[in-house]
C-alpha cells in the first residue's frame, strides 16, 4: 500500500510514514512524528512534537496534534503523545504531549472518539474505547479507564481519574474521582447512580448488574464512614469481580477526592 501525500501539505522527510497513510491538504507532520499503517489526515491537520498515532485513525480538520503542553512549566522537555490505533479525530480537537512532571508522555488507547473542538490535556492516562463529546474539557494529568463516555461541555479538573465504564454528563464540572460504573452530573458534579445504560449495552448480566447495584447503596449509605463500608462491602461480595474494581479504585485512592451522591460534591478517603 503507497503512502498518499497531497502537494498541497507539508510533510517533513523524517517523518515516519507507515503503508497506506494518507495525507490531504493543507496539513503538517513534523519531523518526530511517526503515522502507522493507513493513517488518514483528512485535511487542515497538524501533528507535531514526539507523536505517534496507531493504525487506521482519522483525524479531521484543524486539529492541532502533540504542540507543546498548556503548563507554564513546561520548558521543552522531549515528551510524547501516543495515540492509538481505530481512533476517530474530529474537527478542532486538542492533544498535548506529557510534562516532566507527569511522566513525560500523555497516553491515548485504542478505538477512542473525540469529537469536535474537546481536548485532551498533558500527562493524561486514557483507556479504550472512551467517548468524548464535544467541546470536553479534560485537564492535565487526567487518568479515564475503558468504555467512559464524556458528554458534551464537560470538564475535568487536573488529576482526577475516572473508572471503567463511567458517564459523565453534560455540563458537569468533575472535581473529584469518579468510581468504576458510576454516572455523575451538574456542576460541581455529584454522584447520580450507576452507568446502567451503559451497562445494559455492554451486555453485563441482570445478575452482575443487580450485584452493583446493592453494593453501591451499602457503600453510599449513611452509616459509618467510607473506609468502614468499604470493608464491609469486601467481605459481603467476596466472589463478585466487579465490586471489587470499584473497591480496589477506592482504595487506591488519588490526589481528589470522591464523588459521591446527593449534595455532598466530595468526601474523602
Amino acid at each position: 500500500m503507497s503512502v498518499s501525500i497531497h502537494p498541497m501539505s507539508i510533510v517533513d522527510p523524517k517523518a515516519q510514514l507507515g503503508a497506506g497513510v494518507s495525507i490531504g491538504p493543507f496539513c503538517t507532520v513534523g519531523p518526530d512524528v511517526v503515522l502507522g499503517e493507513g493513517v488518514e489526515l483528512v485535511s487542515h491537520v497538524v501533528v507535531a512534537g514526539r507523536t505517534s498515532i496507531g493504525a487506521r485513525t482519522r483525524i479531521f480538520p484543524f486539529a492541532s496534534i502533540g504542540h507543546p503542553p498548556q503548563d507554564v512549566k513546561y520548558r521543552g522537555e522531549p515528551s510524547t503523545l501516543s495515540i492509538g490505533a481505530d481512533c476517530q479525530i474530529r474537527e478542532g480537537v486538542t492533544m498535548n504531549p506529557g510534562t516532566e512532571g507527569g511522566g513525560m508522555e500523555t497516553v491515548v488507547g485504542d478505538r477512542c472518539f473525540f469529537l469536535a473542538n474537546s481536548h485532551v490535556g498533558h500527562d493524561c492516562r486514557l483507556g479504550n474505547n472512551i467517548i468524548f463529546s464535544n467541546n470536553v474539557m479534560c485537564a492535565g494529568h487526567v487518568t479515564i479507564g475503558n468504555f467512559a463516555i464524556l458528554s458534551g461541555g464537560c470538564g475535568i479538573q487536573q488529576f482526577v481519574r475516572i473508572g471503567d465504564h463511567a458517564f459523565i454528563g453534560g455540563g458537569a464540572g468533575v472535581l473529584g474521582d469518579v468510581i468504576p460504573f458510576g454516572a455523575v452530573r451538574d456542576n460541581p458534579a455529584h454522584l447520580a447512580g450507576l452507568n446502567l445504560i451503559g451497562l445494559k449495552r455492554r451486555n453485563f448480566t441482570r445478575e452482575q448488574i443487580h450485584e452493583l447495584r446493592r453494593a453501591y447503596r451499602l457503600l453510599f449509605a449513611d452509616e459509618g464512614t467510607l473506609s468502614e463500608r468499604v470493608e464491609d462491602v469486601a467481605a459481603e461480595f467476596a466472589g463478585h469481580p466487579l465490586v471489587h474494581e470499584i473497591l480496589d479504585f477506592i482504595r487506591a485512592g488519588g490526589d481528589k477526592g470522591l464523588c459521591v451522591p446527593r449534595d455532598v460534591a466530595l468526601v474523602d478517603r
